[in-house]
């Protein structure tokens, strides 16, 4: 990001916004789509986001990814779990905004992080500082107030929360470009989604070709409601640090939250006003902390990578550094940098590495939730 010039930034931070504008509006699309139930409207939108996708992936040219997923088949069977996953929290989400918990489904997304951070310690095994678990004991407070106010846990939240930090946690282990990865776990999804809508159609209760052209045109659209945000994301991720991303992820749960509360004018009683303060506070507490941390490791970095009047650093000696800065922000213990061996003059030279062998990972992965340990991106939103 260092090399990124302003006028790129600005760029970037407009996309950035862009894309969780249109997250956090998109309760505004699916009641548009009614008579259709959220199954219908969940097929729809996977056969259709498979077809938008493969339209852009042909006219950039971006094909040879496919061809070495194929090769690899623990890589297809994480991409397997991460369209299973994504369908639960897609399904899910959809029922929730045409069934009246715009609310409830904006508190899944506000408490994402919280939950994130709770799975790096149970399944990772990652350490947190003390702040993080203050964080994370005060959302789950938060919870308890929330299962006291709608007079049973909240399990739309929950399930969107849980369902979503699993689909990053398994994003993590795969590492596909965000577009690529649309395509794969939609390519996954079609031949069911197909299956349904065609089996639909045969009982009659399909609403695609009964309801008029302007139901079917919508119908169609949920592809596009589906991949130009995740576009804008991409445009984002590659211009604007990291601690930017993570401050506007907020803009979606926070854009749900108000349509539920002005336009759709669901009940906010005071035990459920507490259960939210709980959970803002949570964050406050995670992004002030975040921020601090990478302040301290900005300054860890420049500290050993070394600053004016210097040397200049080895590249071992940078990597070590580059290292250590990611363990500060984690939280890990950070590793003593190794003093970098003397160049050895029949070293191989740099321009004899073949400049045509991209790994299939090699697109920017995008960015994870503010304050934890990334697990994954936030590039399949509702």
């Amino acid at each position: 990001m260092a090399g990124t010039s302003k006028g790129e930034q600005r760029i970037g931070l407009l996309n950035g916004i862009a894309a969780y504008g249109m997250w956090g509006l998109v309760p505004l699309f699916w009641p548009l789509l009614k008579p259709a139930g959220a199954v219908e409207i969940l097929a729809h939108r996977m056969v259709w986001s498979l077809a938008f996708v493969a339209v852009a992936l042909v006219v950039v040219r971006r094909w040879a990814w496919v061809g070495e997923l194929l090769r690899q088949p623990r890589r297809l069977g994480l991409i397997a779990v991460a369209a299973a996953v994504i369908t639960v929290n897609w399904g899910v989400y959809i029922w929730a905004v045409n069934a009246g918990h715009v609310v409830e489904a904006s508190l899944g997304y506000f408490i994402n992080p919280l939950v994130t951070i709770a799975m790096g310690v149970l399944i990772l095994k990652e350490r947190l500082r003390p702040v993080q678990w203050a964080a994370v004991g005060i959302g789950f407070a938060a919870v308890l107030v929330l299962a006291v106010g709608y007079g049973q846990p909240p399990w739309i939240s929950l399930t969107l929360a849980f369902s979503f930090a699993t689909y990053g946690l398994v994003k993590k282990k795969v590492n596909l470009g965000g577009v690529e990865s649309l395509a794969a776990e939609t390519a996954i999804q079609f031949l069911p989604a197909l299956a349904y809508l065609l089996w639909l159609g045969s009982r009659g209760d399909a609403t695609f070709a009964s309801e008029g052209a302007g139901h079917a045109a919508l119908l169609a659209a949920t592809g596009i409601v589906t991949a130009i945000p995740l576009v804008c994301f991409g445009a984002a991720a590659i211009r604007v640090p990291l601690s930017t991303l993570g401050l506007l992820q907020y803009l979606a749960p926070a854009f749900q939250f108000l349509l539920g509360i002005l336009y759709f004018h669901e009940a906010m009683p005071p035990e459920r006003w507490a259960g939210f303060a709980l959970v803002w506070l949570a964050l406050t507490l995670l992004t002030w902390d975040a921020l601090r941390t990478a302040r301290r490791a900005a300054r860890t970095l420049r500290a050993e990578t070394g600053g004016p009047g210097t040397t200049m650093p080895t590249a071992t000696g940078t990597a070590g550094a580059a290292r250590n800065a990611d363990s500060v922000i984690s939280g890990r213990k950070p590793r003593a940098v190794e003093p970098a061996a003397p160049e050895r003059l029949d070293s191989t030279p740099l321009d004899s590495v073949p400049m045509n062998s991209t790994p299939l990972d090699s697109t920017p992965p995008a960015p994870e939730p503010l304050g934890s340990e990334p697990l994954g991106p936030s590039a399949a939103k509702p």
